[in-house]
């Protein structure tokens, strides 16, 4: 067993390797500082009986929240845990499909992100994930310190920034769904060739033998020679 360990990088990445059957993945290098702020979503493949864990160094009381789903293989089922710095396991599921996990760092330090595939011993999985941390910042340089209203052109700024977050997420969710039900369709689509090869070779089979037992059905029975010959 290979456990695959990278750490997720200081920017804002978004490594989308493609949705469609086998995606690679990919992290960047780790900064020199825990991070404040940032977002990064990865989509890699998890090998049967193998995991893959990630890294990431967090200040003490940042909000993160880690969303997974399983896009392809097997019964869409992945066990995920999170270690904090100390090696104390802070969420633990086995088997999920898809979750959502947020939590508050109590800790300084570097937080691992873990997705295990060792209970398959034949499915592929292919594993998205995006992981969220602190608080997205203003648009505005003094949204948080002002007093005076938001101006016309301000609000409007900020009603598009949020319907434009809507979009975002709305985008991945259908194209998660988009990815996992084309998965299963073409999973479905092999299944019914290869049930109707079968059934076309059992057909062919029982017409050969229906034929050969009815051409013995007429068949004239000549005697024997040693009957003629007496």
């Amino acid at each position: 067993m290979s456990c695959g360990e990278e750490r997720i990088g200081e920017e804002s990445t978004e490594a989308r390797a493609g949705m469609q059957g086998r995606a690679g993945w990919g992290a960047a290098a780790l900064g020199g500082h825990p991070l404040r702020n940032h977002a990064t979503e990865l989509t890699f493949e998890l090998p049967d009986s193998d995991k893959q864990c990630f890294h990431q160094e967090l200040d003490r009381g940042l909000k993160f929240t880690l969303d997974y789903q399983v896009i392809t293989g097997g019964h869409y089922d992945v066990d995920c845990y999170i270690e904090d710095p100390n090696g104390r396991t802070i969420y633990r599921e086995t088997k999920k499909q898809y979750d959502s996990f947020p939590h508050h760092t109590e800790l300084t330090g570097i937080y691992t992100f873990c997705f295990s595939n060792e209970f398959s011993t034949f499915s592929h999985k292919t594993v998205y994930f995006n992981l969220q941390v602190g608080d997205e910042p203003p648009i505005l340089p003094d949204m948080g310190t002002r007093v005076t209203a938001l101006t016309q052109m301000e609000s409007a700024c900020v009603t598009i920034h949020e319907a434009l977050n809507a979009v975002i997420d709305s985008q991945t969710h259908y194209r998660l769904r988009e990815a996992q039900d084309r998965s299963r369709a073409e999973d479905l689509n092999g299944r019914v060739s290869y049930w109707s090869v079968g059934e076309t070779v059992i057909l062919f089979v029982v017409s050969v033998g229906q034929v050969m037992l009815l051409k013995s059905f007429f068949t004239e029975k000549r005697p024997g020679s040693s009957a003629a010959g007496t």
